[in-house]
């Protein structure tokens, strides 16, 4: 079987081009697999895989790519409002961008559209974008699809999708001795790593951490990554007092983010409105067993009550994540070493490619593949004296093994 690989890669800076960056040297040791290449011929393959993401300018090629040639989509985010509104407006194609809404909402939506091309509406996509997905354009093009939680699959279901669908979890970094960094101190540390803006609620962190701070007055707290447009962290800083307890650095490469990583006591990864997305810091937090607060939304509910703490976004949001910090200071070691248990077993890379791999195979051979795995399943059950295999040929298709 040789795969057509759709994907950002490095130096992109999307976390997808990390993700494939980790999964593709497992998945050439299981099958063939030719890297596609912006602007160059489509590679001859039995089957295509599209790594989909929303950010326009890392994946409208291979969106232009899906659109001529269907296959399996990797959905690593349900809305996808930015990507498709990127690859219509952006392009001067107001039409399908107009048809996109339409196909998720109806005539309401394609009305919709047009007070946004007509300037009536602000930009949904910067505004709204949970409540408006666009993610039908590429799922009507799949004739896999592979997602990462069951909150995205369930959605994709919700939309439409009636095709083969397999949860995948995302893949972690194999288990590696790092260095924390030196040059970073706090008693305790608390780091925040990935792109800085509303939706990573980092007012409502700034504001726990002053409470937390007043508490314990050598607390220090790390942001690491790009800031949001018209997201002005240093004057949120210095209103809330900030300025000499907490650090900035931007974009790092990914060596020196593990070892910043490594040196923080706890980490924090809030998110809401949740694009349906899963996040590569939580799973390098996670296979370096740091006690880990996150949403209580999307994939983040997903993951074990006694793997992360968890932080319900409502009114009472900035109180629980100040007690939550405090008590992942105090209580982290417990937390900590769930997590890599949880990660090695869960998201473990050789478990992932062959799921990978399997999900290609089915996905090339279609039907056949499907009758011969029921039928390995209906021997192996002869073997061990099962007569009735009816109750694991039900099992198969509710697990996704075969459709």
């Amino acid at each position: 079987m040789r795969v057509a690989y759709y994907s950002p890669l490095p130096p992109s800076r999307s976390g997808i081009a990390d993700y494939s960056t980790l999964l593709l040297p497992a998945l050439r040791e299981r099958v063939e697999v030719v890297v596609a290449e912006e602007g160059k011929r489509a590679p001859d393959a039995d089957v295509a895989l599209y790594h989909v993401g929303n950010d326009p300018d890392a994946h409208g090629w291979i969106v232009d790519a899906l659109l001529k040639r269907p296959g399996v989509v990797v959905l690593h985010e349900y809305v996808l409002h930015h990507l498709i509104a990127g690859i219509t407006i952006g392009r001067g194609n107001g039409r399908g961008y107009l048809d996109a809404m339409e196909r998720d909402l109806g005539v309401a939506g394609r009305l919709l559209g047009l007070g946004v091309l007509d300037n009536l509406l602000p930009l949904l996509w910067e505004t709204q974008p949970e409540r408006f997905p666009l993610s039908g354009v590429v799922l009507d093009q799949a004739h896999g699809l592979i997602v990462h939680s069951h909150y995205v699959g369930d959605r994709a279901r919700s939309a439409g999708y009636e095709g083969r669908l397999w949860r995948i979890p995302h893949p972690a970094w194999p288990h590696a001795e790092v260095v924390p960094a030196t040059d970073v101190s706090g008693a305790p540390l608390i780091g925040c790593f990935g792109y800085l803006n509303m939706n990573k609620r980092i007012p409502q962190v700034l504001e726990a951490f002053a409470s937390l701070r007043r508490r314990l007055p050598g607390a220090r707290l790390l942001l690491v990554g790009a800031t949001g447009e018209r997201f002005d962290v240093e004057r949120r800083l210095e209103r809330l007092g900030l300025t000499e307890g907490v650090q900035r650095l931007d974009y790092v490469p990914e060596e020196r983010m593990w070892s910043l990583m490594a040196a923080c006591d706890v980490l924090v990864n809030l998110r809401y409105p949740t694009m349906g997305e899963t996040s590569g810091s939580v799973i390098r937090a996670l296979a370096l067993g740091k006690p880990l607060l996150v949403s209580d939304v999307g994939w983040f509910s997903e993951l074990p009550d006694d793997v992360v703490l968890k932080v319900p976004v409502d009114e009472l949001e900035v109180a629980t994540l100040d007690l939550a910090l405090e008590f992942a200071v105090e209580h982290g070691a417990v937390f900590g070493a769930a997590a890599r248990t949880y990660v090695e077993r869960e998201h473990a890379l050789p478990k992932v490619a062959d799921a990978y791999a399997a999900a290609l195979e089915v996905a090339a051979g279609g039907d056949a593949v499907d009758d011969a795995v029921l039928w390995r399943i209906a021997e192996a059950a002869v073997e061990v004296g099962i007569d009735d295999a009816r109750h694991l040929a039900r099992a198969a298709v509710d697990s996704g093994i075969v459709t």
